[in-house]
């Protein structure tokens, strides 16, 4: 039904070895601690159909292979492009404004970490049938899949508060959309905790569909500290610890607020300030999703 195919240019990608993994983590690593720095407001207040998705096998060498090659060659890897007609992965939008001009309904969930988006999201879910879709939840199982062969590459970058590379993320959210609107008919999603940059942001609306609206979570950092160290006492969440949590926040100001200002100005972003009692914040998100029409 959709067109899930894999480009040229990710088939060129998988012919890079293996062998690149862990000079690909250290350089990553070293480039996303040099971005520059942005600040942030932190004010109080299916029957017999045959499934398509691309192997992550593919996309996740050619992620490696890629940034490993650009690197290597002092040029900046497509990741960092802004031009959606740079947008490193190739293919048609799943769902073309053209096609499916009102078929679904992606909201993208945006917030520091411990700003409550998974509550808040769990709470819409069970008042309005919203598909809740985490990258995080995706990419820790996939990360413990036995046999995954980027569980090792997916939890580096989980334990060093980095970004996970693109072509990976994207392409768990793509198949997880698919399967729910093939199989169930899903159509109204919460993406929780993406795009988390602005490479995110552009290919994602280039090949899965157009973002209808950005729900951001404005909370204190000392409010989400606390609430981090405490969930982390029972979480058993590996990037729930005071290193791990410091280095989240310093990404999400460098990375993740570009892009809130970049729907901002598009005037698709709600703001919530989630320094409230659950319920009381949960107001404000269901009055601003009816003003929206959202819901």
């Amino acid at each position: 039904m959709f067109n899930r195919g894999i480009s040229t240019r990710t088939i060129r990608w998988v012919s890079v070895n293996r062998s690149c993994l862990n000079t690909f983590k250290l350089r990553a690593t070293q480039q996303q601690k040099e971005t520059t720095s942005r600040f942030y407001s932190t004010s109080g207040g299916s029957g017999g159909k045959t499934n398509h998705f691309i192997p992550l096998t593919l996309l996740g060498i050619g992620a490696i292979g890629l940034t490993y090659y650009n690197m290597n060659n002092n040029s900046k890897p497509p990741l960092a492009a802004i031009d959606p007609t740079n947008a490193s992965i190739q293919g048609s939008p799943l769902f073309p404004s053209d096609k499916y001009p009102e078929s679904i309904n992606i909201v993208f969930v945006l917030g520091g970490p411990g700003s409550g988006k998974g509550t808040q999201c769990a709470k819409l879910v069970d008042d309005f049938k919203f598909i809740h879709l985490s990258a995080g939840d995706l990419l820790r199982k996939e990360q413990n899949t036995p046999g995954s062969e980027f569980g090792d590459l997916i939890a580096h970058f989980i334990k060093e508060g980095l970004i996970v590379p693109q072509e990976i993320t994207i392409n768990l959210l793509k198949n997880a959309i698919a399967e729910s609107y093939e199989k169930n008919g899903g159509r109204n999603f919460l993406i929780d905790g993406f795009p988390r940059k602005m490479d995110q942001a552009l290919s994602f609306e280039k090949i899965v569909s157009e973002g209808k609206l950005v729900l951001y979570f404005e909370c204190p950092e000392e409010v989400m500290l606390q609430r981090l160290l405490n969930r982390g006492k029972t979480s058993g969440r590996a990037d729930d610890n005071l290193e791990s949590i410091k280095k989240r926040f310093t990404t999400f100001i460098q990375t993740s607020m570009p892009v809130v200002e970049y729907f901002a100005d598009q005037n698709k972003v709600v703001k919530v300030n989630c320094n409230e009692p659950v319920d009381a914040v949960y107001k404000h998100v269901v009055q601003q999703f009816k003003e929206k029409k959202i819901i």
